[in-house]
């Protein structure tokens, strides 16, 4: 039987806190929440390794050190809203930290918002419109996007004059399925 619990306090000490993730409200929550919970029971194993896990067809957690660091750059603050799309452990670590999470499959029909967090585990070639569409003045979409072999996890802010784009760190979190780009013939 595996020790979830020393893997849990292992995992914020060698991959999150290692990766600059300094907010102690996101330690404490990943401390706390049993990552092997979002995974099924033969991959409950990998919950804490430095790896993205699939937890069903096409669907991934990211790593630790990503979903931290992503969490961190969202800025997450108690009485916000937040709507996770395909990201099951980043909203239950959105949520221990006060914020209001509504849940939903990327492809799925999406609640109107406005949300002041949108947050998506797994990568998408580029964040789509209905995405940040949902975003409040000032909120925040963190997402990974990938179009070749390494990724960037991205930050967007819906200003009242727009909306502002900023990468945040590599990663190489698998696409989602239903998100590949369409490659066309080109001269």
């Amino acid at each position: 039987m595996a020790d979830f619990a020393a893997a849990r306090l292992n995992m914020v000490e060698s991959q999150v806190r290692t990766a600059d993730v300094t907010d102690v409200r996101i330690h404490d929550a990943m401390r706390a929440l049993p990552r092997e919970q979002f995974m099924p029971d033969a991959r409950a194993f990998q919950a804490y390794a430095d790896l993205e896990v699939e937890y069903a067809p096409g669907r991934w957690l990211l790593k630790p050190r990503d979903v931290s660091k992503l969490i961190q750059a969202l800025r997450p603050m108690p009485g916000e809203t937040a709507l996770a799309i395909s990201a099951p452990y980043a909203a239950a670590v959105i949520e221990a930290l006060g914020v209001s999470v509504t849940r939903v499959e990327a492809g799925a029909e999406l609640p109107a918002g406005p949300f002041d967090i949108v947050v998506c585990e797994g990568a998408v070639t580029c964040a789509p419109e209905a995405w940040t569409a949902r975003l409040a003045i000032d909120g925040r979409l963190g997402v990974v996007e990938r179009s070749g072999p390494v990724g960037q996890a991205t930050l967007y802010v819906r200003a009242a004059d727009g909306l502002g784009r900023r990468n945040l760190f590599d990663s190489f979190c698998p696409v989602l399925t239903g998100f590949k780009a369409e490659h066309g013939f080109a001269f």
